[in-house]
Protein backbone atom coordinates (compact mmCIF):
# COMPACT_ATOMS: atom_id res chain seq x y z
CA UNK A 1 0.00 0.00 0.00
CA UNK A 2 1.03 3.64 -0.37
CA UNK A 3 3.23 4.83 2.49
CA UNK A 4 2.42 8.53 2.22
CA UNK A 5 -0.48 10.45 0.59
CA UNK A 6 -0.78 14.21 0.17
CA UNK A 7 -4.33 15.60 0.33
CA UNK A 8 -4.66 18.51 -2.10
CA UNK A 9 -7.71 20.00 -0.42
CA UNK A 10 -9.06 21.48 2.80
CA UNK A 11 -12.01 21.31 5.17
CA UNK A 12 -14.28 18.34 5.69
CA UNK A 13 -13.17 16.34 2.64
CA UNK A 14 -9.50 16.63 3.65
CA UNK A 15 -10.41 15.35 7.12
CA UNK A 16 -12.44 12.52 5.55
CA UNK A 17 -9.47 11.37 3.44
CA UNK A 18 -7.01 11.65 6.34
CA UNK A 19 -9.22 9.42 8.50
CA UNK A 20 -9.40 6.75 5.79
CA UNK A 21 -5.61 6.85 5.40
CA UNK A 22 -5.01 6.58 9.13
CA UNK A 23 -7.12 3.43 9.37
CA UNK A 24 -4.77 1.85 6.85
CA UNK A 25 -1.62 3.17 8.50
CA UNK A 26 -0.84 5.50 5.61
CA UNK A 27 1.09 8.67 6.54
CA UNK A 28 -0.68 11.87 5.48
CA UNK A 29 0.41 15.32 4.34
CA UNK A 30 -1.95 18.28 4.67
CA UNK A 31 -1.49 21.40 2.56
CA UNK A 32 -2.96 24.69 3.71
CA UNK A 33 -3.23 28.38 2.97
CA UNK A 34 -2.04 30.97 5.49
CA UNK A 35 -5.53 31.36 7.00
CA UNK A 36 -6.00 27.59 7.34
CA UNK A 37 -2.90 26.82 9.41
CA UNK A 38 -5.01 26.04 12.50
CA UNK A 39 -7.65 24.02 10.65
CA UNK A 40 -8.73 20.51 11.61
CA UNK A 41 -7.16 18.84 8.58
CA UNK A 42 -3.79 20.37 9.48
CA UNK A 43 -4.09 19.17 13.09
CA UNK A 44 -4.97 15.60 12.07
CA UNK A 45 -2.34 15.09 9.37
CA UNK A 46 1.12 13.72 10.11
CA UNK A 47 2.77 16.58 8.21
CA UNK A 48 1.64 19.90 6.83
CA UNK A 49 2.95 22.38 4.29
CA UNK A 50 1.80 25.98 3.75
CA UNK A 51 1.37 26.47 0.01
CA UNK A 52 0.28 30.11 -0.23
CA UNK A 53 -2.11 32.87 0.71
CA UNK A 54 -5.84 32.74 1.35
CA UNK A 55 -6.63 33.26 -2.33
CA UNK A 56 -7.36 29.81 -3.86
CA UNK A 57 -5.31 30.69 -6.96
CA UNK A 58 -2.30 31.21 -4.71
CA UNK A 59 -2.73 28.03 -2.67
CA UNK A 60 -5.21 25.21 -3.32
CA UNK A 61 -5.18 25.89 -7.07
CA UNK A 62 -1.44 26.58 -7.16
CA UNK A 63 -0.03 23.58 -9.05
CA UNK A 64 3.66 24.55 -8.75
CA UNK A 65 3.28 24.98 -4.97
CA UNK A 66 1.57 21.59 -4.69
CA UNK A 67 4.27 19.89 -6.76
CA UNK A 68 6.88 21.46 -4.46
CA UNK A 69 5.03 20.14 -1.41
CA UNK A 70 4.93 16.66 -2.93
CA UNK A 71 8.65 16.77 -3.64
CA UNK A 72 9.46 18.17 -0.20
CA UNK A 73 7.51 15.51 1.70
CA UNK A 74 8.14 12.54 -0.57
CA UNK A 75 4.44 11.76 -1.02
CA UNK A 76 3.78 8.86 -3.39
CA UNK A 77 0.18 9.78 -4.21
CA UNK A 78 -2.23 12.71 -4.15
CA UNK A 79 -5.90 12.63 -3.23
CA UNK A 80 -7.64 15.74 -4.63
CA UNK A 81 -10.99 15.43 -2.77
CA UNK A 82 -13.69 17.35 -4.64
CA UNK A 83 -13.59 20.85 -6.08
CA UNK A 84 -10.30 22.73 -6.56
CA UNK A 85 -8.04 20.52 -8.77
CA UNK A 86 -10.03 17.28 -8.50
CA UNK A 87 -11.12 17.47 -12.15
CA UNK A 88 -8.14 19.37 -13.53
CA UNK A 89 -6.64 17.29 -16.33
CA UNK A 90 -3.41 19.33 -16.40
CA UNK A 91 -2.76 18.62 -12.71
CA UNK A 92 -3.47 14.92 -13.16
CA UNK A 93 -1.20 14.82 -16.22
CA UNK A 94 1.68 16.53 -14.39
CA UNK A 95 1.43 13.97 -11.60
CA UNK A 96 1.37 11.13 -14.12
CA UNK A 97 4.48 12.51 -15.82
CA UNK A 98 6.26 12.74 -12.45
CA UNK A 99 5.30 9.18 -11.45
CA UNK A 100 3.06 10.45 -8.63
CA UNK A 101 -0.25 8.57 -8.38
CA UNK A 102 -3.35 10.72 -8.75
CA UNK A 103 -6.12 9.11 -6.68
CA UNK A 104 -8.79 9.88 -9.20
CA UNK A 105 -9.52 9.46 -12.86
CA UNK A 106 -6.77 9.58 -15.47
CA UNK A 107 -6.10 12.89 -17.22
CA UNK A 108 -7.55 11.31 -20.35
CA UNK A 109 -10.89 10.52 -18.67
CA UNK A 110 -11.03 13.88 -16.89
CA UNK A 111 -10.73 15.60 -20.26
CA UNK A 112 -13.14 13.17 -21.88
CA UNK A 113 -15.96 13.75 -19.38
CA UNK A 114 -15.08 17.34 -18.44
CA UNK A 115 -16.20 18.61 -21.82
CA UNK A 116 -19.97 18.34 -21.44
CA UNK A 117 -20.59 18.16 -25.20
CA UNK A 118 -18.07 15.37 -25.68
CA UNK A 119 -19.39 13.55 -22.59
CA UNK A 120 -22.91 13.65 -23.98
CA UNK A 121 -21.71 12.26 -27.30
CA UNK A 122 -19.79 9.44 -25.56
CA UNK A 123 -22.82 8.59 -23.41
CA UNK A 124 -25.06 8.41 -26.48
CA UNK A 125 -22.56 6.25 -28.39
CA UNK A 126 -22.42 3.86 -25.44
CA UNK A 127 -26.13 3.31 -24.96
CA UNK A 128 -27.25 6.00 -22.50
CA UNK A 129 -30.31 8.09 -23.41
CA UNK A 130 -29.42 11.79 -23.76
CA UNK A 131 -31.40 15.01 -23.66
CA UNK A 132 -32.52 16.47 -26.99
CA UNK A 133 -30.32 19.41 -27.95
CA UNK A 134 -27.43 20.66 -30.05
CA UNK A 135 -24.91 18.13 -31.35
CA UNK A 136 -22.08 20.38 -30.22
CA UNK A 137 -21.28 23.91 -29.13
CA UNK A 138 -23.25 26.78 -30.64
CA UNK A 139 -21.59 30.19 -30.82
CA UNK A 140 -23.90 31.97 -33.24
CA UNK A 141 -26.98 33.47 -31.56
CA UNK A 142 -29.13 33.23 -34.72
CA UNK A 143 -28.36 29.53 -35.21
CA UNK A 144 -28.84 28.89 -31.50
CA UNK A 145 -32.23 30.58 -31.51
CA UNK A 146 -33.42 28.64 -34.56
CA UNK A 147 -32.36 25.37 -32.96
CA UNK A 148 -34.17 26.32 -29.75
CA UNK A 149 -37.37 27.03 -31.66
CA UNK A 150 -37.07 23.62 -33.30
CA UNK A 151 -36.56 21.89 -29.92
CA UNK A 152 -39.33 23.95 -28.37
CA UNK A 153 -39.16 26.41 -25.47
CA UNK A 154 -38.22 26.32 -22.66
CA UNK A 155 -34.59 25.45 -23.39
CA UNK A 156 -31.45 25.40 -21.29
CA UNK A 157 -28.25 27.16 -22.34
CA UNK A 158 -25.26 25.46 -20.67
CA UNK A 159 -21.53 26.10 -20.53
CA UNK A 160 -19.55 23.39 -22.32
CA UNK A 161 -16.63 23.57 -19.91
CA UNK A 162 -18.22 23.53 -16.47
CA UNK A 163 -21.18 23.07 -14.18
CA UNK A 164 -22.55 24.02 -10.77
CA UNK A 165 -25.11 26.39 -12.28
CA UNK A 166 -22.48 28.76 -13.72
CA UNK A 167 -23.02 29.67 -17.36
CA UNK A 168 -26.47 28.10 -17.24
CA UNK A 169 -29.62 29.96 -18.26
CA UNK A 170 -33.23 28.85 -18.74
CA UNK A 171 -34.95 30.55 -21.68
CA UNK A 172 -38.74 30.43 -21.65
CA UNK A 173 -39.44 32.37 -24.83
CA UNK A 174 -37.85 33.67 -28.01
CA UNK A 175 -37.90 37.31 -26.86
CA UNK A 176 -35.46 36.69 -23.98
CA UNK A 177 -33.09 34.47 -25.93
CA UNK A 178 -30.48 36.96 -27.17
CA UNK A 179 -29.78 38.49 -23.76
CA UNK A 180 -29.63 35.18 -21.91
CA UNK A 181 -27.46 33.60 -24.60
CA UNK A 182 -24.96 36.44 -24.28
CA UNK A 183 -25.06 36.27 -20.47
CA UNK A 184 -24.45 32.50 -20.44
CA UNK A 185 -21.43 32.89 -22.74
CA UNK A 186 -20.00 35.67 -20.57
CA UNK A 187 -20.37 33.59 -17.41
CA UNK A 188 -18.83 30.56 -19.11
CA UNK A 189 -15.83 32.65 -20.12
CA UNK A 190 -15.48 34.11 -16.62
CA UNK A 191 -15.73 30.86 -14.66
CA UNK A 192 -14.27 28.27 -17.03
CA UNK A 193 -12.13 30.22 -19.49
CA UNK A 194 -14.27 28.83 -22.31
CA UNK A 195 -17.25 30.75 -23.66
CA UNK A 196 -18.66 27.84 -25.66
CA UNK A 197 -22.23 26.87 -24.77
CA UNK A 198 -24.70 24.28 -25.97
CA UNK A 199 -28.49 23.98 -26.02
CA UNK A 200 -30.71 21.37 -24.40
CA UNK A 201 -34.39 20.83 -23.86
CA UNK A 202 -35.35 22.13 -20.42
CA UNK A 203 -37.27 19.79 -18.15
CA UNK A 204 -39.67 21.66 -15.88
CA UNK A 205 -40.31 19.04 -13.19
CA UNK A 206 -37.31 16.67 -13.13
CA UNK A 207 -35.63 14.73 -10.37
CA UNK A 208 -31.84 14.61 -10.16
CA UNK A 209 -30.68 10.98 -9.90
CA UNK A 210 -27.08 9.83 -9.87
CA UNK A 211 -25.33 6.46 -9.85
CA UNK A 212 -22.15 5.89 -7.82
CA UNK A 213 -19.62 3.64 -9.53
CA UNK A 214 -16.26 2.12 -8.62
CA UNK A 215 -14.23 0.83 -11.54
CA UNK A 216 -10.92 -0.95 -12.06
CA UNK A 217 -9.27 -2.69 -14.96
CA UNK A 218 -11.05 -5.89 -13.91
CA UNK A 219 -14.65 -4.72 -13.52
CA UNK A 220 -17.08 -1.89 -12.81
CA UNK A 221 -19.55 -2.06 -9.94
CA UNK A 222 -22.30 0.34 -8.97
CA UNK A 223 -23.25 1.35 -5.44
CA UNK A 224 -26.87 2.06 -6.41
CA UNK A 225 -28.38 5.49 -6.83
CA UNK A 226 -28.73 8.76 -4.94
CA UNK A 227 -31.59 11.25 -5.24
CA UNK A 228 -30.24 14.80 -5.12
CA UNK A 229 -33.39 16.70 -6.09
CA UNK A 230 -33.58 19.13 -3.15
CA UNK A 231 -31.64 21.96 -4.73
CA UNK A 232 -31.50 25.73 -4.77
CA UNK A 233 -30.25 27.31 -7.98
CA UNK A 234 -28.63 24.03 -9.03
CA UNK A 235 -26.83 23.66 -5.69
CA UNK A 236 -27.72 20.51 -3.73
CA UNK A 237 -28.99 20.85 -0.15
CA UNK A 238 -30.27 17.37 0.76
CA UNK A 239 -29.40 13.99 -0.75
CA UNK A 240 -30.79 10.55 -0.04
CA UNK A 241 -30.64 6.92 -1.07
CA UNK A 242 -32.50 5.01 -2.28
CA UNK A 243 -34.59 7.36 -4.39
CA UNK A 244 -38.22 7.27 -3.20
CA UNK A 245 -39.56 7.45 -6.77
CA UNK A 246 -37.72 4.72 -8.69
CA UNK A 247 -39.07 1.20 -9.09
CA UNK A 248 -36.98 -1.96 -9.47
CA UNK A 249 -37.44 -2.14 -13.24
CA UNK A 250 -36.17 1.41 -13.82
CA UNK A 251 -33.30 0.85 -11.38
CA UNK A 252 -32.17 -2.28 -13.19
CA UNK A 253 -32.18 -0.50 -16.55
CA UNK A 254 -30.39 2.54 -15.10
CA UNK A 255 -27.65 0.48 -13.43
CA UNK A 256 -27.05 -1.81 -16.40
CA UNK A 257 -26.71 1.07 -18.86
CA UNK A 258 -24.47 3.05 -16.51
CA UNK A 259 -22.10 0.16 -15.77
CA UNK A 260 -21.96 -0.71 -19.47
CA UNK A 261 -20.99 2.83 -20.47
CA UNK A 262 -18.35 3.19 -17.74
CA UNK A 263 -16.84 -0.19 -18.65
CA UNK A 264 -16.73 0.57 -22.38
CA UNK A 265 -14.72 3.77 -21.88
CA UNK A 266 -12.29 1.82 -19.62
CA UNK A 267 -12.76 4.22 -16.73
CA UNK A 268 -10.83 3.59 -13.49
CA UNK A 269 -11.59 4.98 -10.03
CA UNK A 270 -14.63 6.37 -8.28
CA UNK A 271 -17.11 8.31 -10.35
CA UNK A 272 -20.70 9.45 -10.51
CA UNK A 273 -22.96 9.39 -13.55
CA UNK A 274 -25.77 11.93 -13.21
CA UNK A 275 -29.21 11.86 -14.79
CA UNK A 276 -32.34 13.92 -15.21
CA UNK A 277 -35.43 11.82 -14.48
CA UNK A 278 -38.97 12.80 -15.48
CA UNK A 279 -42.14 10.93 -16.42
CA UNK A 280 -40.56 7.52 -15.95
CA UNK A 281 -37.55 8.20 -18.20
CA UNK A 282 -33.94 9.07 -17.40
CA UNK A 283 -31.48 11.08 -19.50
CA UNK A 284 -27.70 11.41 -19.14
CA UNK A 285 -26.66 14.73 -17.65
CA UNK A 286 -22.93 14.47 -16.93
CA UNK A 287 -20.23 12.34 -15.30
CA UNK A 288 -18.19 13.57 -12.35
CA UNK A 289 -14.75 11.97 -12.31
CA UNK A 290 -14.19 12.33 -8.55
CA UNK A 291 -15.71 11.58 -5.19
CA UNK A 292 -18.95 13.49 -4.56
CA UNK A 293 -19.91 15.63 -1.57
CA UNK A 294 -22.85 13.26 -1.02
CA UNK A 295 -20.86 10.00 -1.09
CA UNK A 296 -21.57 9.27 2.63
CA UNK A 297 -25.21 8.31 2.01
CA UNK A 298 -24.06 5.53 -0.30
CA UNK A 299 -21.54 4.43 2.32
CA UNK A 300 -24.19 4.33 5.04
CA UNK A 301 -26.49 1.96 3.14
CA UNK A 302 -23.80 -0.27 1.58
CA UNK A 303 -21.21 -0.32 4.37
CA UNK A 304 -18.51 0.34 1.75
CA UNK A 305 -15.83 3.00 2.37
CA UNK A 306 -15.65 4.77 -0.99
CA UNK A 307 -12.47 6.68 -0.13
CA UNK A 308 -10.64 3.48 0.80
CA UNK A 309 -11.86 1.87 -2.42
CA UNK A 310 -10.52 4.86 -4.36
CA UNK A 311 -7.12 4.44 -2.75
CA UNK A 312 -7.12 0.66 -3.38
CA UNK A 313 -7.99 1.10 -7.06
CA UNK A 314 -5.28 3.77 -7.44
CA UNK A 315 -2.70 1.41 -5.90
CA UNK A 316 -3.66 -1.86 -7.61
CA UNK A 317 -5.54 -0.75 -10.72
CA UNK A 318 -8.39 -3.06 -9.79
CA UNK A 319 -11.48 -2.97 -7.62
CA UNK A 320 -11.67 -5.58 -4.89
CA UNK A 321 -15.47 -5.50 -5.04
CA UNK A 322 -17.83 -7.82 -6.86
CA UNK A 323 -21.33 -6.56 -7.63
CA UNK A 324 -22.63 -9.23 -5.24
CA UNK A 325 -20.71 -7.47 -2.42
CA UNK A 326 -23.00 -4.46 -2.76
CA UNK A 327 -26.11 -5.11 -0.68
CA UNK A 328 -27.70 -1.82 0.40
CA UNK A 329 -29.86 -1.82 3.51
CA UNK A 330 -32.19 0.84 4.80
CA UNK A 331 -32.31 4.52 3.89
CA UNK A 332 -29.81 7.36 4.36
CA UNK A 333 -30.20 11.13 4.18
CA UNK A 334 -27.53 13.84 4.10
CA UNK A 335 -28.00 17.51 4.95
CA UNK A 336 -25.31 19.93 3.81
CA UNK A 337 -24.66 22.42 6.60
CA UNK A 338 -23.51 25.73 5.12
CA UNK A 339 -22.35 28.94 6.79
CA UNK A 340 -25.09 30.93 5.09
CA UNK A 341 -28.11 33.02 6.09
CA UNK A 342 -31.19 31.60 4.30
CA UNK A 343 -33.31 34.57 5.45
CA UNK A 344 -30.90 36.96 3.69
CA UNK A 345 -30.76 35.38 0.24
CA UNK A 346 -28.28 32.77 1.49
CA UNK A 347 -25.51 35.31 2.06
CA UNK A 348 -22.28 33.74 3.39
CA UNK A 349 -21.84 34.01 7.16
CA UNK A 350 -18.14 34.01 8.03
CA UNK A 351 -17.03 34.38 11.64
CA UNK A 352 -15.77 32.49 14.67
CA UNK A 353 -17.72 29.52 16.03
CA UNK A 354 -18.34 30.40 19.67
CA UNK A 355 -19.98 27.10 20.56
CA UNK A 356 -20.30 23.81 18.73
CA UNK A 357 -22.29 20.78 19.84
CA UNK A 358 -22.36 18.08 17.18
CA UNK A 359 -25.00 15.34 17.25
CA UNK A 360 -24.14 11.70 17.75
CA UNK A 361 -25.99 8.48 18.46
CA UNK A 362 -27.22 5.42 16.62
CA UNK A 363 -26.52 5.56 12.85
CA UNK A 364 -25.70 9.26 13.00
CA UNK A 365 -22.59 10.64 11.30
CA UNK A 366 -21.06 14.11 11.01
CA UNK A 367 -18.43 14.72 8.34
CA UNK A 368 -16.84 18.03 9.17
CA UNK A 369 -13.82 20.02 10.23
CA UNK A 370 -15.35 22.51 12.65
CA UNK A 371 -14.80 23.03 16.37
CA UNK A 372 -15.29 25.68 19.04
CA UNK A 373 -13.05 28.61 18.13
CA UNK A 374 -12.83 27.65 14.45
CA UNK A 375 -12.83 30.66 12.14
CA UNK A 376 -15.02 30.34 9.07
CA UNK A 377 -13.38 32.53 6.44
CA UNK A 378 -15.08 34.21 3.46
CA UNK A 379 -12.53 32.86 0.99
CA UNK A 380 -13.86 29.36 0.32
CA UNK A 381 -17.05 27.40 -0.22
CA UNK A 382 -19.57 27.92 2.57
CA UNK A 383 -20.03 24.18 3.25
CA UNK A 384 -18.72 23.56 6.78
CA UNK A 385 -19.96 20.03 7.48
CA UNK A 386 -22.44 17.33 6.52
CA UNK A 387 -24.92 15.50 8.72
CA UNK A 388 -25.82 11.99 7.60
CA UNK A 389 -28.44 9.74 9.20
CA UNK A 390 -29.39 6.15 8.44
CA UNK A 391 -32.63 4.35 9.22
CA UNK A 392 -34.31 1.05 8.46
CA UNK A 393 -36.57 2.98 6.08
CA UNK A 394 -37.11 6.56 4.88
CA UNK A 395 -39.47 7.44 7.73
CA UNK A 396 -36.96 6.39 10.37
CA UNK A 397 -34.13 8.19 8.56
CA UNK A 398 -36.18 11.42 8.57
CA UNK A 399 -36.99 10.97 12.25
CA UNK A 400 -33.33 10.41 13.09
CA UNK A 401 -32.30 13.44 11.03
CA UNK A 402 -34.83 15.61 12.84
CA UNK A 403 -33.48 14.46 16.20
CA UNK A 404 -29.92 15.10 15.08
CA UNK A 405 -30.67 18.56 13.71
CA UNK A 406 -32.22 19.45 17.08
CA UNK A 407 -28.96 18.43 18.77
CA UNK A 408 -26.75 20.34 16.34
CA UNK A 409 -25.80 23.70 17.87
CA UNK A 410 -23.43 26.12 16.14
CA UNK A 411 -23.23 29.58 17.71
CA UNK A 412 -21.32 32.59 16.45
CA UNK A 413 -22.27 32.23 12.81
CA UNK A 414 -25.53 31.74 10.91
CA UNK A 415 -26.04 28.31 9.33
CA UNK A 416 -28.61 26.46 7.25
CA UNK A 417 -29.60 24.14 10.13
CA UNK A 418 -32.98 25.90 10.71
CA UNK A 419 -33.73 25.62 6.97
CA UNK A 420 -33.05 21.87 7.02
CA UNK A 421 -35.49 21.47 9.92
CA UNK A 422 -38.18 23.19 7.85
CA UNK A 423 -37.42 21.12 4.77
CA UNK A 424 -37.38 17.78 6.62
CA UNK A 425 -40.83 18.53 8.10
CA UNK A 426 -42.36 19.98 4.96
CA UNK A 427 -45.28 17.97 3.59
CA UNK A 428 -43.71 17.85 0.12
CA UNK A 429 -40.45 16.39 1.40
CA UNK A 430 -42.19 13.85 3.61
CA UNK A 431 -44.33 12.72 0.66
CA UNK A 432 -41.41 12.96 -1.79
CA UNK A 433 -43.53 15.31 -3.86
CA UNK A 434 -40.78 17.61 -5.11
CA UNK A 435 -38.32 18.19 -7.96
CA UNK A 436 -35.18 20.25 -8.58
CA UNK A 437 -37.27 23.42 -9.06
CA UNK A 438 -39.14 23.13 -5.75
CA UNK A 439 -37.11 25.62 -3.71
CA UNK A 440 -36.71 28.05 -6.61
CA UNK A 441 -40.49 28.20 -7.08
CA UNK A 442 -41.72 28.00 -3.50
CA UNK A 443 -40.69 30.31 -0.65
CA UNK A 444 -39.68 28.20 2.35
CA UNK A 445 -37.77 30.90 4.28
Amino acid sequence: MFKKILIANRGEIAVRVIRACKEWGISTVAVHSDVDRNSMHVKLADESVCIGSHQPSSSYLNIPALLSAINLTGAEAVHPGYGFLSENANFARMLEENKIKFIGASSKHIEMMGDKIQAKKIAKENGLPVIEGSEGGVNNVVEAKELSKKIGFPVLIKASGGGGGKGMKVVHNEEDFDLLFSTARSEAKKYFGNEEVYIEKFFQNPRHIEVQILAGKNRTVHLHERDCSVQRRHQKLIEETPSPILNDEIRKDLFEKTVSMVSKIRYEGAGTVEFIYEDGKFYFLEMNTRVQVEHPVSEMVTGIDIIKEQIWIAFTGETALEQSDVNPRGHAIECRINAEDPSNNFQPSPGTIAMCNQPSGFRTRVDGAIFQGYKVTPYYDSLICKLICHGRNRTEAIQRMNRSLDEFVIDGITTTIPLHKKLLNHEKFINSDFNVSWLDNEKIV
